[in-house]
Order: structure tokens, then C-alpha cells, then sequence
């Protein structure tokens, strides 16, 4: 299936120079001369390596479809995150590393979509957003109301994000796993 430049999204499976690469990172660029463009960080679903790429909304990328198969989280063992199949109740291991920073966010139970390509797991899809609570928010400083003023707040699983000024200690919030940012608090 092919997608514009400007459409391509973290955990995408794209086709391109000849071999499969996973959208990790994308960032949306305007520069003030020029077309816009999406950079975007792609990990080789083989063998790991990087590659920052430029893609231009007018360019198409070829989007490769991958078998999807949904299973649950269970737990973390060493370095190894073990997964159970919801249809057959077989458990698979996968390395922590492969789900890189997004691995802080797995909860037990959690539902998780396994891609994979030709048998071999290439990307786990997890919830966009999901529900921690901080562990620790720096004080307000009083009068910094010139600019934006979030300050640094760390989650129960360790991952540090920049939160507004009223969230304090103890307080549940909802975090985009993608970007890695404070949405709102948790009702």
C-alpha cells in the first residue's frame, strides 16, 4: 500500500532501498524556504540499524502489510518480555530492547498487537496512551509564568516527561507513548 511522505507514523513498516524498515521516530519539518518534509528515524527490521530519511508529502513510500496477531503482555523476566497469544495461549519472549524506550510502558494484562512478517515479530503496536501515576514533580517556581511553564515530573516506571504546573506528586496522568508527553489527568 503505498502512503504520501508526510502520512508516515511511529511503529509503520515501510519498504524502502530494498528492505524493511520500522518508523521510529517521525518529526513534521516547515522550513521557511523549501517544501515541508517529515524526518523520519527508521530502524531495519532484520538487523537494527538506523537511518535518518527525508521524505517529502509529494514522495509515496511503499506501507507493508503485516500478519497481526493480538496478545497480552504478562511479565518482564531479566531482559525479556514474555507475550501470550489471545487466540491460542502460546507465550513468545522478545528482548526488552525491542520495543526500545516504549517497553517503560507495558502494565501486566495489557493488550498489545504482535506484527510480524513472514513468521519473524517485526513491531509490537501498544496503546497510544495509557494511565501512571508521578512519583515526583518538581515545585512551581513562583513567578516563571512568561513562557510556557511545565516542569520535569517522573512516572512510576521511571520514564521523566514535562507536565504542567498543577500536577503534583501522586497524581494520576494520561501519557502518549508515541511522543512520550503529559495529555491530561487521569479521572
Amino acid at each position: 500500500m503505498k502512503i504520501n511522505g508526510n502520512e508516515i507514523r511511529p511503529g509503520n513498516v515501510l519498504q524502502h532501498k530494498g528492505a524493511l524498515w520500522v518508523a521510529v521516530k517521525t518529526q513534521h519539518v516547515k522550513p521557511g524556504k523549501g517544501p515541508a518534509y517529515a524526518q523520519v528515524e527508521l530502524k531495519n527490521a532484520i538487523d537494527g540499524t538506523k537511518l535518518n530519511e527525508r521524505f517529502r508529502s509529494s514522495e509515496t513510500v511503499e506501507r507493508v502489510r503485516l500478519e497481526q496477531n493480538d496478545y497480552q503482555f504478562l511479565y518482564a523476566e531479566g531482559d525479556m518480555l514474555v507475550f501470550m497469544d489471545m487466540d491460542t495461549y502460546e507465550q513468545i519472549e522478545l528482548p526488552r530492547d525491542f520495543l526500545e524506550e516504549r517497553a517503560a510502558f507495558l502494565q501486566e494484562g495489557m493488550k498489545v498487537t504482535l506484527e510480524s512478517h513472514e513468521g519473524k515479530p517485526i513491531n509490537i503496536s501498544i496503546p497510544d496512551q495509557v494511565t501512571l501515576a508521578v512519583v515526583e514533580a518538581d515545585p512551581v517556581v513562583r513567578g516563571q509564568t512568561a513562557a510556557s511553564s511545565y516542569k520535569p515530573a517522573k512516572l512510576e516506571n521511571g520514564v521523566r516527561i514535562l507536565v504542567p504546573p498543577f500536577v503534583v506528586a501522586g497524581e494520576r496522568v494520561v501519557v502518549d507513548t508515541n511522543e512520550l508527553t503529559y495529555v491530561r489527568r487521569a479521572e
